[in-house]
C-alpha cells in the first residue's frame, strides 16, 4: 500500500471503530439505567387455571355429540330450519366482524416488527429573513427549499415487548374464532329449543282438538238422554260450557304457536310469517341415548371455555408487554436523500444527505404511569382467570344438570305412560256406564278432565326431554372441537 494513503486509511478505521464504541456505549447505558423505574408492587393476585379434575369432571372422553347433533332427530324440518339460522342470522355475521377485526390486529401487531421505510419530498418557495440566522445573499431572498428523503427504523425486540405484543393479538383472535364458534352453537341450541317448543304447542292443540270433537259427541249424548227424560238441562249446560272454555284454550294456543313460529322465523333471519306453514311433530322425533359421566376432555370440547382460555393468554402476554415498558426502547435508524436551497442545484451530488445511527428511549422517572399501567394488566389478568375458572364450574354444572333432568325425565316418562294408559281406560268406562244409564254426568266429566290432564302432561313431558336433550349437547360444546395446531396449555405462568 502506498505509504500516501495509509494515513487516510487509518483515519476511517479510527472513525468506525469510534462509531462502534460510540453505539456500544449508548447500549451498555441504557442497559444500567433500565431499573430506574421500579416494577414493585404490580403484581398479579389470582390462582392459576382450575383444571377439569379440580371442577369434579371423570376420565370419560365422550364422542358425543357431532357437530349436527340435531340430525339425530331425525326431522327434515329442523335440519332445513337450523340450516337457515346458520347461514341467515345477522348475530353470527356480527361475531364473524369481530373475528375479521382481530385479525387486522394481530396483522398489524406482526408488522410493526419488521423494518419500516418511509419516503418524504418538501417543497417550499420561502422567504429566509435578513434578520435571522440565514447569512446573504440567501437572507431577504425569496428561495426553494427542497428536500427528499428515504428513512428506515427497526425497533430491536431486546426485551421481548412486541413479541408479546404479537402473541396478545393472536390469543385475541383465537378468542374471537372460538366465540364465533361459541355462538354458532348458542344459535342451533336456540333454534332447537324454539322448535321444540312450536312442536310442544302444536302437540297441545291437537290435545284440545281431541277434546272438542269428544265434548261435542258427549253433548249429542246429553241431548239424547234429556229427549229419553234420564237428564236435564242442567247437563246439557255443563257439556256445552265445556266446549265454549275448549275453544278458548284453542285460541290461547293458537295465539302462543303464532309466536313462537315469529319468533323461530327471526332466529332464522326471515319476516316473521315466513314459517307460518310450519307445525312440527314431537311423535316424529326421536330421542338419543344419554352419554356416560362428566368428559375430562370439556376443556377442549366448549368453544366458550376455550375462548376463556386464550383470553387469559392474551392477558398474560399483555402483563408482559406492560413489563417491558420498564426497559429501554432501542431503534436502528438511517436515511438517505438530497436537501438544497434552489430548484438548479436539487438534483447534483453535492445535495446528498444521509446519516445512520442508534436511538433509545427509556423511562427513567415517570410519576408511576407505567407501574399503574402494569397494575391494571395484572387486574385484567385476574379477571381473565376467574372468568376462566367460573366459566369451567358453570359448564360442569350446566352438564350435570342436564344429565340428572333426562334421567328423572326418563322415568317419569314411563310413569306418565301408565297414568295415560289408565286414565283412559277410566274414562271409556265412564262414558259407557253413562250411556247405558249406570253412572251419572259428573263421573263422566271428572274421566275427561283427567285424560285431557293426563295426554297434556305426556306431550309435556316429552317437550322436556327433547329440549334437556338440546340443553345437553349444547353443554357439551354442540360438536365443536378445538384446532389441534392451535391448542395453548390450560395452565399460565405467573411473573
Amino acid at each position: 500500500m502506498p505509504e500516501a494513503n495509509k494515513p487516510q486509511l487509518a483515519e476511517q478505521i479510527s472513525k468506525r471503530s469510534g462509531s462502534l464504541l460510540a453505539a456500544s456505549t449508548v447500549l451498555a447505558v441504557a442497559a444500567l439505567l433500565a431499573g430506574c423505574a421500579s416494577t414493585n408492587g404490580a403484581t398479579a393476585q389470582s390462582q392459576n387455571l382450575m383444571s377439569t379434575k379440580q371442577a369434579g369432571a371423570t376420565d370419560t372422553q365422550t364422542p358425543w355429540p357431532a357437530s349436527d347433533w340435531w340430525k339425530a332427530w331425525g326431522d327434515p324440518q329442523l335440519n332445513d330450519v337450523i340450516d337457515k339460522a346458520l347461514v341467515n342470522q345477522p348475530s353470527l355475521q356480527i361475531v364473524q366482524t369481530r373475528v375479521v377485526q382481530a385479525q387486522a390486529a394481530a396483522d398489524a401487531a406482526g408488522a410493526a416488527r419488521a423494518p419500516q421505510v418511509s419516503g418524504s419530498l418538501d417543497m417550499t418557495a420561502q422567504r429566509f429573513s435578513k434578520n435571522g440566522m440565514v447569512p446573504p445573499p440567501l437572507a431577504g431572498s425569496v428561495k426553494w427549499n427542497n428536500s427528499a428523503q428515504i428513512g428506515a427504523t427497526w425497533e430491536l425486540d431486546l426485551f421481548g415487548r412486541q413479541r408479546a405484543g404479537i402473541a396478545s393479538a393472536i390469543g385475541q383472535l383465537r378468542a374471537a374464532q372460538a366465540e364465533a364458534q361459541a355462538a354458532r352453537v348458542l344459535l342451533a341450541g336456540n333454534v332447537t329449543s324454539t322448535y321444540v317448543n312450536l312442536a310442544r304447542l302444536v302437540d297441545a292443540r291437537k290435545v284440545m282438538q281431541q277434546a272438542l270433537n269428544q265434548r261435542d259427541q258427549t253433548v249429542r249424548l246429553v241431548r239424547q238422554r234429556i229427549d229419553a227424560g234420564l237428564d236435564t238441562n242442567i247437563e246439557l249446560s255443563q257439556s256445552e260450557g265445556l266446549i265454549a272454555q275448549t275453544m278458548v284454550e284453542l285460541e290461547a294456543i293458537d295465539e302462543a304457536i303464532a309466536r313462537t313460529r315469529h319468533a323461530l322465523a327471526e332466529l332464522t333471519g326471515q319476516n316473521p310469517n315466513a314459517l307460518d306453514w310450519l307445525t312440527p311433530q314431537l311423535a316424529t322425533v326421536k330421542a338419543t341415548p344419554l352419554p356416560k359421566g362428566l368428559p375430562v376432555d370439556l376443556i377442549g370440547r366448549r368453544a366458550d371455555l376455550v375462548a376463556q382460555r386464550w383470553r387469559v393468554e392474551a392477558a398474560s402476554k399483555d402483563v408482559d408487554v406492560a413489563r417491558a415498558q420498564f426497559y429501554p426502547n432501542v431503534n436502528l435508524m438511517a436515511f438517505a436523500g438530497l436537501s438544497s436551497i434552489g430548484l438548479d442545484t436539487f438534483l447534483k451530488s453535492g445535495s446528498g444527505t444521509y446519516g445512520a445511527g442508534p436511538a433509545v428511549r427509556l423511562p427513567i422517572f415517570e410519576g408511576g404511569r407505567l407501574r399503574a399501567n402494569l397494575s391494571a394488566r395484572n387486574a385484567e389478568l385476574d379477571a381473565a382467570i376467574n372468568g376462566y375458572n367460573a366459566t369451567l364450574l358453570r359448564a360442569l354444572r350446566e352438564v350435570a344438570d342436564e344429565v340428572s333432568t333426562l334421567k328423572s325425565l326418563e322415568r317419569q316418562q314411563r310413569s306418565q305412560d301408565d297414568a295415560l294408559k289408565s286414565a283412559e281406560t277410566a274414562f271409556d268406562l265412564a262414558l259407557q256406564r253413562y250411556h247405558k244409564g249406570l253412572g251419572n254426568f259428573l263421573i263422566v266429566l271428572t274421566a275427561e278432565n283427567n285424560v285431557l290432564v293426563q295426554r297434556r302432561a305426556s306431550s309435556e313431558l316429552k317437550a322436556r326431554h327433547l329440549s334437556a336433550e338440546s340443553a345437553l349437547a349444547r353443554a357439551l360444546g354442540g360438536g365443536y372441537q378445538e384446532d389441534a395446531a392451535t391448542t395453548i396449555g390450560a395452565a399460565v405462568t405467573r411473573r
